[in-house]
């Protein structure tokens, strides 16, 4: 059981109406995205949302909703390493899956700047030269005015979006009590490179490379806010040397077994309390 504390509340939670129905949550897709550090370990990247948005600012990975262009069926033949019937598979679902490994690779882009793909001859993409990297800045600010430019960047870019690069890691729906919900998957990825993270200024106003160990504890100070899957994903990829050992791991997980966790929050005393499937209460509200 945890008390939702008051630094947790300077985060922007939109909460419903306990008088409406709550909200269908809406299909959302998350990366964690990693890099190796030279002492040994892991470094993650995370964004500090802007105040205005949902979340606003708490420390999270980049990610948003999948858009009815990520659905498209078209988008498979820009997919290199994951069909729609394997990502289905992975997720549960009759079909549509590969919507969420589109998704993360898009919102990576226009979150983070990074854009996990391949050229035509199958070598990781990485921008050549300033001229390319000035025609991909161009393409990921389109992206984030709202133009579904995705397929077309990569047809005339001829590039493929890698998703066999994801490692899908876990499965996260928003609690009733918020005005906007998201049926979440997260994935985990290893950074490119030959590409530099930035936020977009927009959404995002602050960045960071951190250990995920070292994350938590600055939470725990009140330094970073985060809100609950934040941490405890963060938790799922501690302890690990290295990406290559870490993505390893988690694609070694079948994912049949990694469970959907919906908390549940709840007034006590004037005061939020949040449970997590399998805390008891939790079956209780």
């Amino acid at each position: 059981m945890k008390i939702m504390n008051d630094r947790l509340k300077q985060i922007n939670h939109r909460l419903a109406d306990p008088n409406d129905e709550p909200a269908v949550p809406k299909p959302a897709a998350t990366v964690l995205l990693v890099r190796d550090v030279e002492e040994r370990g892991i470094e993650v990247f995370l964004i500090e949302r802007a105040a205005k948005t949902n979340f606003g600012g708490a420390y999270v990975f980049p990610g948003g909703k999948v858009d009815l262009e990520d659905a498209s069926g078209h988008l498979s033949e820009i997919c290199k390493g994951t069909s729609d019937k394997q990502a289905s598979a992975a997720l549960g679902i009759k079909e549509g899956g590969l919507s969420y490994w589109v998704a993360c690779i898009r919102e990576c882009f226009e979150e983070a700047g990074i854009l996990l793909a391949y050229r035509s001859d199958s070598r990781n993409f990485d921008p050549e030269d300033q001229e390319e990297n000035l025609r991909f800045v161009s393409y990921r600010n389109r992206l984030n005015e709202g133009e579904p430019v995705l397929a077309e960047m990569c047809k005339k870019e001829e590039l493929f979006l890698a998703t066999d690069r994801l490692a899908y890691l876990s499965h996260w729906i928003t609690p009733k009590v918020e005005k906007r919900r998201y049926n979440t998957r997260f994935f985990v990825a290893q950074a490119p490179a030959g590409q530099d993270a930035i936020h977009d200024g927009s959404e995002s106003v602050n960045s960071v490379w951190i250990k995920p160990e070292e994350a938590l504890k600055q939470q725990k100070k009140g330094k970073l806010l985060m809100i609950m899957p934040t941490m405890k994903n963060l938790e799922s990829i501690c302890g690990y040397d290295n990406s290559k050992e870490l993505l390893e791991d988690k694609n070694s997980i079948n994912p049949y077994d990694i469970a959907t966790i919906e908390p549940k929050f709840f007034m006590k005393d004037g005061k939020y309390v949040g449970l997590l499937p399998g805390e008891k209460g939790y079956e209780d509200h």
